[in-house]
């Protein structure tokens, strides 16, 4: 009989989000890995089910040191339930390393999918999210979470991260500072909770929202960067090294002209350019 690892999404906050999956794997699990096992319990007798299996502990702090001990379980035929306190294990949560081992040992590793605060803001804010990123949570410190801004100025993609709220006013400033206040974004508070608030707008305005004190568990959808179209006389330079580097002129420009800037209009700029 083979073990399995079994990763499984938990309710955010409204339990009726908790699948007919999820209700079967905590009644049935040889192990019940939780990142808080108090949660857990809580969660299974709120969806009458009695969890007939081991539950241990599996948050940050013991990650590492309960690792053999699951692995060896799931090779030794068991069924090891892993869930977090809400949303999707890995994501933000333990689970990483546990599914590395798995994966390294060759060991089957399958997921319950369900709630994930992702998905749902990118659906809630009113942004394209067609293409997005996810980048855990803001530096702490305010120079790192600058630099940490300051690489998504050019970012083309949604960008989706989680924050502590008695960060929040200060993490929307530095995005203002950084990126304009003109950036449009939004802010999910409480996600499937019963005071589940979304506050869509510019940076400037979110920022000023914010700085009155936000609480409860965050997460932000900052809308992608907007295409800059080239100007033709910003493509000469470009056109030029190539032309030196043995190109012809005119495949030069079919080669640095873009969906704004025509090859004949780059050609033009280089020959007014010349004659300069």
């Amino acid at each position: 009989m083979n073990g399995c690892l079994v990763l499984a999404a938990t309710p955010m906050g409204e339990v009726r989000d908790a699948s007919d999956r999820l209700r079967e794997a905590l009644a049935t699990a040889d192990v019940v890995a939780a990142e808080d096992t108090r949660r857990t319990k809580h969660l299974a007798a709120a969806l009458g089910v009695t969890i007939t299996g081991k539950v241990v502990s599996f948050y940050d702090q013991v990650e590492t040191t309960r690792l053999p001990a699951l692995v060896a379980d799931i090779e030794e035929g068991r069924t090891v339930l892993l869930v977090t306190d809400a949303g999707m294990p890995s994501v933000s949560d333990p689970g990483y390393r546990l599914v590395a081992a798995c994966v390294a040992k060759d060991l089957p590793v399958t997921c319950l999918p369900g709630p994930s605060a992702v998905t749902t803001a990118l659906a809630l804010s009113g942004l394209p999210v067609e293409r997005f990123c996810f980048d855990g949570f803001p530096p702490r410190k305010q120079g790192q979470r600058r630099s940490w801004l300051e690489a998504l100025r050019a970012e083309p993609r949604a960008c989706v991260f989680f924050e502590a709220p008695h960060r929040l006013a200060d993490c929307l400033a530095d995005a203002v500072a950084v990126l304009g206040g003109e950036r449009r974004a939004a802010v999910c508070r409480e996600l499937t909770k019963t005071y589940e608030e979304v506050r869509r707008g510019t940076l400037a305005e979110l920022a000023e929202w914010a700085a009155e004190g936000v609480r409860g568990e965050i997460t932000v959808v900052l809308e992608g960067a907007r295409p800059v179209a080239a100007e033709p006389e910003d493509l000469v330079g470009e056109v030029e090294r190539l032309v030196a580097d043995g190109a012809r002129l005119k495949d030069a420009c079919a080669m640095v002209a873009t969906a704004g800037v025509s090859k004949r209009e780059v050609y033009e700029a280089v020959l007014a350019a010349r004659k300069a």
